[in-house]
């Protein structure tokens, strides 16, 4: 089994290479000379440094989704995202190089730069969910939309002025961006509810991401919280938003953008949400504890804390892997579950259907193709992005993932692990059209004794008799006035019904014979060449057949022979052919050679022929029919034997 892999689409058109790259680096420069000055001033911890790590995740993530979108299309979603990574990574260089002056005085720029650690980040930041979810759309705003662009413009403008220049409590402060903000969450659903599936994928994404960002700034207004509940939300919120955004806009291929981001990222970004949050409980549950003051007891309470959410954690952890993966993350079961569609699929067909559209729930992906030899056997969904393919013992597997996602390796493991039982439908199917074939053939096979018996008794056997049956009228109509004449009618007559007395008994034998049956291959040879002897056609018999071959095997390679000699008798002009029959192996071979005047190039495949082809086909052989040296013609058919036990012939006679 191989897996190959093929790009489709293009990248959107009209984006901004220069100006992306110059954001891109400008945002992890900040980020890199942050923690680069950060580290020269060797500060003690505290809690602003969770903050400082905020903003440098925050640059450093945000920079690189703005650099990869900007490049590809201007648009002001990727613009506020570009504010919001240098924002950030200003705000994170400001931080440092305060801390920086506190062990090296004498800086300078210190009371420029100072101030910009608490405002920098702001306008960027804070438009990422007020303004940007109303703009994530490929259509033009309607007056909602333009509404809540200006109020999320309004709230991040007031909370920049207010929190820079005024001493506003932190209530009034937060008050209207937590309430924009989960207005603009609530829009996001509501048309993800509303929209059309093509417009609506990736909104669950971008809501859930608003919401968290909302939400992470509540703690703001909260007095009397931990001191590291703020910044473990945001650095939580700011790991997932970034990813959210990039799902809805690929999912959407918005704004002509086309290209993916592998399943990991995705799990990745919630994972880390999960880990935040799961830090997030576990120290502000420790600090809530009471203990005696001592680091025993504190250890102790963090311990009993992290046992008790650890399997919250772990069983939500669970969830966002099969939520990114599907419910093919688990092998075992998808296998299972795959397997109960052979005992319900009512046609072979039906069932590769069933089990592409299975694959195609289990691992979540756009499409699912079984084909075979070119032809498309089975088809779930329809695909419109990057193909990946798996190239199977009786097929192959093409498989798409959704717009916007690249599956990865462990999706394409799973994919591999499910395409055993495709294989397996592919099998099925192969075995069916066979057994459908051999149905055939066998009816064509039967049709075709019925055309030989009904030729020899309408053209041979049915006109004799009514000849014979005018002679003896014409012997009655003699028998008063001509008795020499009469008796001579009747032996005419007596000759003719032994011959053909004699047609029908060649009739039987060429069906089967009895001896056939009673005596073995050899001994109904022997009789062959007896019958045609005595009308001068002479057949030299060298049979070496083993004993107790399968009755399938030893009828067909009594009735090829019989219609060997036959046409050797009536087509090629000579007095006599030899008939081999040989054992190699597994294979029993039967020759019958004359040397007659051969077959033209021009000569017509006869019912003779086809008879001998379809028996030896029957039983799993082969039939050539080859020029004799010097002269005359060779007929060998190879079939596959069997031989039996004595029991089972016993049981058969």
């Amino acid at each position: 089994m191989t897996l190959a892999h093929e790009n489709e689409g293009s990248a959107g058109t009209g984006g901004a290479p220069v100006p992306a790259a110059i954001v891109a680096v400008l945002a992890w420069g900040l980020a890199v000379a942050a923690v680069v000055v950060f580290a020269g001033a060797r500060p003690t911890p505290d809690a602003d440094q969770l903050f400082f790590l905020v903003d440098v995740v925050g640059a450093a993530v945000y920079g690189t989704v703005a650099g990869v979108v900007l490049a590809r299309r201007v648009h002001p979603v990727p613009i506020l995202t570009a504010v919001a990574a240098i924002g950030a990574g200003v705000a994170a260089l400001s931080y440092a190089w305060s801390r920086l002056a506190l062990v090296q005085p004498g800086l300078p720029f210190v009371e420029v730069v100072s101030p910009l650690q608490n405002s920098a980040w702001i306008p960027g930041t804070l438009a990422l969910f007020l303004v940007v979810p109303w703009l994530v759309r490929d259509g033009t705003l309607g007056i909602r939309g333009r509404i809540g662009v200006a109020a999320g413009t309004v709230a991040t403008v007031w909370f920049w002025w207010a929190r820079t220049y005024t001493d506003t409590a932190d209530l009034w402060l937060v008050l209207p961006v937590v309430v924009i903000g989960f207005v603009a969450a609530a829009d996001v659903l509501w048309r993800r509810r509303i929209a059309p599936a093509a417009e609506s994928a990736g909104l669950g994404w971008l809501a859930l991401g608003a919401a968290l960002m909302t939400a992470s700034y509540i703690p703001l207004a909260v007095p009397g919280l931990p001191w590291m509940l703020t910044p473990l939300i945001h650095l939580a919120s700011q790991a997932f938003y970034p990813v959210a955004i990039l799902v809805v806009v690929l999912r959407q291929r918005l704004w002509g953008l086309d290209f993916a981001v592998g399943r990991a990222a995705l799990a990745g970004s919630l994972v880390a949400v999960l880990a935040a949050g799961y830090l997030t409980i576990a120290v502000t549950a420790t600090l809530m504890l009471p203990t005696d003051g001592s680091v025993v007891a504190q250890a102790i309470a963090a311990t009993a804390v992290a046992l008790a959410v650890q399997p919250v954690r772990s069983r939500l952890t669970h969830r966002v892997h099969r939520l990114v993966y599907g419910d093919g993350i688990d092998s075992a079961r998808a296998v299972r579950n795959l397997g109960r569609h052979f005992a319900g699929a009512g046609t072979p067909r039906r069932l590769l259907g069933d089990l592409a559209a299975g694959i195609g729930t289990a691992l979540r992906l756009e499409s699912v193709t079984v084909c075979r030899d070119g032809e498309i056997l089975a088809r779930w969904g329809e695909p419109t992005g990057r193909t990946e393919e798996l190239t199977l013992d009786a097929g192959t597997l093409t498989v798409t993932a959704p717009p916007g996602e690249t599956l990865g390796p462990r999706s394409l493991r799973a994919l591999g692990e499910l395409a055993s039982v495709v294989e397996a439908g592919l099998v099925v199917l192969r075995s069916a059209e066979e057994l459908d074939a051999a149905r055939h053939q066998l009816t064509e096979a039967r049709l075709e004794e019925r055309r030989t018996i009904r030729r020899e008794l309408h053209d041979g056997l049915g006109p004799s008799l009514a000849g014979i049956r005018l002679g003896l009228q014409g012997a009655r109509n003699l028998a008063g006035t001509d008795t020499t004449a009469a008796l001579t009618l009747i032996d005419a007559l007596l000759r003719e019904l032994d011959h053909q007395v004699e047609g029908v008994r060649e009739l039987s034998r060429g069906l089967l014979p009895p001896v056939l049956d009673e005596l073995g291959l050899v001994a109904a040879l022997d009789e062959l060449a007896g019958i045609h002897s005595r009308s001068g056609f002479g057949i030299e018999v060298d049979a070496d057949a083993p004993a107790g071959l399968s009755g399938a095997v030893v009828a067909a390679a009594y009735g090829i022979t019989v219609e060997a000699v036959t046409n050797a008798r009536r087509h090629s002009g000579a007095d006599g052919c030899t008939v081999r029959i040989r054992s190699t192996g597994d294979l029993l071979t039967v020759e019958v050679s004359d040397a007659g005047r051969g077959t033209g190039p021009d000569a017509r495949v006869g019912v003779g022929t086809l008879s001998m082809r379809e028996r030896a086909r029957d039983v799993g052989g082969v039939v050539d029919i080859t020029a004799a040296h010097p002269r005359g013609t060779v007929v060998r058919a190879r079939l596959p034997w069997v031989v039996t036990s004595p029991a089972v012939r016993a049981g058969e006679s």
